[in-house]
């Protein structure tokens, strides 16, 4: 474990465990590294190198007041891994996390990269437009602004409790263990890096960023996906990159990396070694 600095005078958490060929994970919003800790053991124990950072505002970063962005997030990551100095990588993204990768890839390139996994994630665009009717309604966005400004850790506790790992369905068993461990994600991150993220994750298009992309891109979304919803994502995404392939989990939920980490875990390696 350790930190780099920005530019800006951000201080970036981060792990590094192991040798061999790195896979850099990218966590969701409003979440930390420690939400890899099943695939960063999982890949650990298969030989590789595995590292994960805590995205500026969250975790145990900087709570900056400024900079919570894709640019910023992009820059971040690029960041890490020129201090790393990191050749022939796999960046897995979750979410928030995956549209990190993708602009990473599209803004820096990818002379470090080898392939890219993204997982639940929110390309190409998840807010409603003139030019992506089917995305979700500016409104939806606005109202998570305003649970978080109200009550935040009310609201960290909702959203676990329900869509984010659909313990909402019927005939889904709630883990307490879970709902706890995403608040206290959730609570140790910066409110203000939060409330600004919504708006990073949900506004940003990364149309352009997916078509630049060359690299093998493996795109895993479930279909029962409650947080980012299936059709106006991972389908939409996959058309757009020009080496990828898209994997669809029926009934999974957007947690599914902690629901269904075996599931997720193996195919994340049959594509490592493909």
């Amino acid at each position: 474990m350790g930190t780099i600095t920005t530019t800006d005078g951000t201080e970036i958490f981060y792990k590094d465990w192991g040798t061999g060929q790195p896979v850099v994970f990218s966590h969701g919003w409003p979440l930390s590294a420690d939400d890899w800790d099943t695939q960063m053991l999982f890949f650990l124990r298969h030989g590789y190198r595995v590292i994960a950072h805590d995205r500026r505002g969250h975790g145990r970063s900087t709570q900056t007041s400024d900079g919570h962005d894709m640019d910023h997030y992009a820059d971040d990551l690029a960041a890490l891994t020129a201090y790393l100095d990191l050749k022939d990588a796999v960046h897995v993204g979750h979410s928030t996390g995956g549209g990190e990768v993708v602009h990473y890839l599209g803004r820096h390139g990818e002379s470090r990269v080898s392939k890219a996994a993204i997982i639940a994630a929110v390309p190409p665009l998840m807010v409603q437009t003139a030019a992506n009717p089917g995305g979700l309604p500016k409104s939806v966005f606005d109202d998570l602004q305003a649970q978080l400004a109200a009550n935040r850790s009310e609201f960290y506790r909702a959203l676990p409790s329900g869509p984010f790992y659909g313990f909402n369905r019927p005939g889904v068993r709630a883990s307490e263990a879970l709902i706890q461990n995403w608040w206290r994600q959730g609570m140790m991150g910066g409110a203000k890096a939060h409330y600004d993220g919504i708006v990073a994750f949900s506004q940003t298009d990364f149309t352009e960023d997916l078509k630049k992309i060359t690299v093998p891109v493996l795109v895993m979304h479930g279909d029962d996906d409650q947080i980012v919803p299936y059709a106006d994502s991972g389908p939409l995404s996959a058309q757009l990159l020009r080496n990828g392939t898209l994997k669809t989990y029926p009934g999974f939920p957007h947690g599914m990396p902690t629901t269904h980490a075996e599931t997720i875990n193996a195919d994340l390696l049959a594509f490592l070694q493909s």
